[in-house]
């Protein structure tokens, strides 16, 4: 009889569980209006290096004050793995891969995106504060991992 009612309280709060995550991820889409992000765009991996942009990787001031930083990840690094730009700048990174799946993570900022083969990722971010800010690949990438970094220097 008493494992019946053992049974029932466990069941009951692992339904309260499930819905409290649910509940969580709702108000976190509809009220803070997190999504994943959709491709900027699409590219065949072995095209990267000769489509444009991405065939001079590079930062390039767009307008007053706005920057487009052209990246190519591939297996253990960045092309550039260093990027300079003015402080009170807005940055937008496109990103695409030659080969494998990457991270795009900037240290201290809200730049964190994955680098799939076949997409262009597209993030902005402001940089108001002079700095080094590391660039990192958070995804395992190979043997050579650990060396796939870069910076973002802000003057």
């Amino acid at each position: 009889m008493k494992i019946d009612y053992y049974e029932k309280v466990f069941l009951i709060l692992g339904v309260v569980m499930l819905l409290s995550g649910l509940t969580a991820i709702l108000i976190s889409v509809a009220g803070a209006g997190v999504m994943v992000p959709e491709p900027a765009g699409r590219i065949a991996p072995e095209e990267v290096r000769t489509t444009a942009p991405f065939d001079q990787p590079g930062v390039r001031e767009i307008s007053a004050g706005k920057y487009e930083a052209v990246i190519v990840a591939q297996i253990w690094s960045f092309s550039p793995n260093e990027i300079r730009v003015p402080a009170g700048s807005e940055v937008t990174f496109r990103v695409a891969s030659t080969d494998v799946i990457h991270g795009f993570f900037i240290e201290n900022t809200q730049v964190n995106a994955m680098i799939i083969p076949g997409q262009i990722t597209e993030v902005t971010q402001d940089f108001d504060e002079p700095g080094e800010y590391l660039l990192i690949c958070h995804e395992y990438c190979g043997i050579g991992h650990h060396n796939m970094w870069g910076r973002v220097i802000v003057e």
